[in-house]
């Protein structure tokens, strides 16, 4: 029982050391201006990852919607949405962002044929 609790303080002894020998961050960019190219890149990135967000919140929304939810065939919502009806039979389309818009049925229009 001694040498097991001998090994296991040896084992601990990094870890419980090793926070008195962190360093901090230096922040260097403190005070310098930002570059025209940096603050593009930025706004970009930025830009890209809403869409990005946006895009995977719709697919999955339409996703839960089409598993949960009844589709309405033969009507779709405008701007040529998918249309489906919840539970408490209310009819809603998935907008760009992923959310739920909620129409009625008389704006509800006929499924163009192919």
């Amino acid at each position: 029982m001694k040498n097991l609790f001998k090994i296991a303080l040896i084992a601990a002894g990094p870890f419980v050391i090793s926070p008195v020998f962190a360093q901090t961050h230096k922040d260097t960019t403190f005070g310098q201006k930002i570059s025209k190219t940096a603050k593009k890149v930025s706004h970009t990135t930025k830009t890209t990852a809403v869409k990005v967000g946006h895009k995977t919140s719709q697919i999955a929304a339409n996703s839960e919607s089409t598993i949960v939810d009844k589709k309405y065939n033969g009507k779709v919502a405008p701007g040529n949405h998918n249309v489906y009806i919840d539970k408490n039979s209310k009819y809603y389309y998935v907008n760009k962002k992923g959310h739920r818009v909620y129409v009625k049925e008389s704006q509800l229009i006929n499924k163009p044929a192919h």
